[in-house]
């Protein structure tokens, strides 16, 4: 059956769920408002393509032209971003049991250029830190990947217990399994007594989502004073790239090698900070932003000196 704009869809079964029904149930759940509106305005713009408002009416490959049709001009990072709302939608409606199959199949990502300007500036991670519509777990994270320069991963997996706020410093399990210790400064010390609220043991960094009981983390994972688990790095992503217009928690820790590079910390004790094994892979962080080029280079232009 082909509707008004040539969109095939499947005959829905008795009483379906509309998707703007099942829209607002996915919108409903607990996520920052500013992800809930960047999901509603996408979301909706998809609807908009469709028609029919049934949901398990909708044709999986007929899903993936009307993404096309609402997002037409997209980059290919914008596209991806757009793909992942709508996977994470529809995977929701899945395990709601309104969808039966993998809706989303047709839907593909698109290649994004490698970009060698990945560092952040220190403009904007000003920004980022002192952003009052974001919570102080979110920022305490990311001001701690920032300060010491350590994989998302190593700082997710950080507990109460292996901080230690006077020192500032904490113990983590590297890549690899080896306990290594990672350095913070003021900034993350004084947003982590907040973050830690009192506790004395269990994950620094806790979801703000109960756990499903068909998906228990494990005993390690949960907070025995709140019952929270420990938020997962899947959802801090989401909210920074979401929060950053794009960006990702490895860039922090990119930005922080960049930015250290470039006030002269000798290679040595920049690995020892980045806790890099190859000297190779570590000077793909160290490259100078296009910031500091612009600067060398207007610091040696001959005009400038003359003036």
């Amino acid at each position: 059956m082909a509707g008004r704009s040539g969109l095939r869809v499947v005959p829905a079964a008795e009483s379906p769920v509309t998707w703007q029904a099942a829209m607002e149930a996915f919108l409903r759940r607990d996520i920052a408002p500013g992800t809930r509106r960047v999901y509603g305005l996408t979301l909706s713009a998809v609807a908009s393509r469709l028609d029919t408002s049934v949901l398990a009416a909708v044709d999986g490959a007929y899903l993936a032209r009307a993404v096309g049709l609402a997002y037409p001009a997209a980059s290919p990072a914008s596209w991806n971003r757009v793909v992942a709302t709508v996977r994470s939608f529809l995977q929701f409606a899945r395990r709601q049991g309104w969808v039966a199959t993998d809706v989303a199949a047709g839907l593909e990502r698109r290649h994004v250029a490698e970009d060698h300007n990945r560092a952040l500036t220190r403009e904007e991670l000003d920004r980022l830190f002192s952003r009052r519509d974001v919570g102080v777990r979110d920022r305490a994270l990311w001001r701690l990947l920032y300060e010491t320069g350590a994989r998302a991963e190593e700082v997710l997996r950080l507990n109460v217990e292996d901080v230690d706020l006077v020192a500032k410093r904490a113990t983590t399990v590297r890549k690899g399994g080896d306990l290594d210790t990672i350095h913070f400064q003021t900034g993350s010390a004084r947003l982590l007594p907040t973050v830690i609220g009192g506790r004395t043991a269990g994950p620094v960094f806790l979801s703000s989502r109960s756990p499903s009981p068909a998906r228990a983390p494990a005993s390690t994972d949960l907070c025995s004073t709140t019952g929270q688990a420990r938020l997962s790095y899947r959802r801090a992503a989401e909210i920074f790239t979401t929060a950053s217009g794009g960006r990702t928690l490895h860039q922090l820790r990119h930005s922080a090698i960049t930015h250290l590079a470039e006030a002269g910390v000798p290679l040595p004790l920049l690995m020892a900070k980045s806790r890099h094994a190859s000297l190779r892979t570590l000077q793909r962080y160290a490259r100078p932003s296009v910031e500091a080029v612009a600067a060398l280079t207007a610091a040696h232009d001959p005009a400038a000196r003359r003036r």
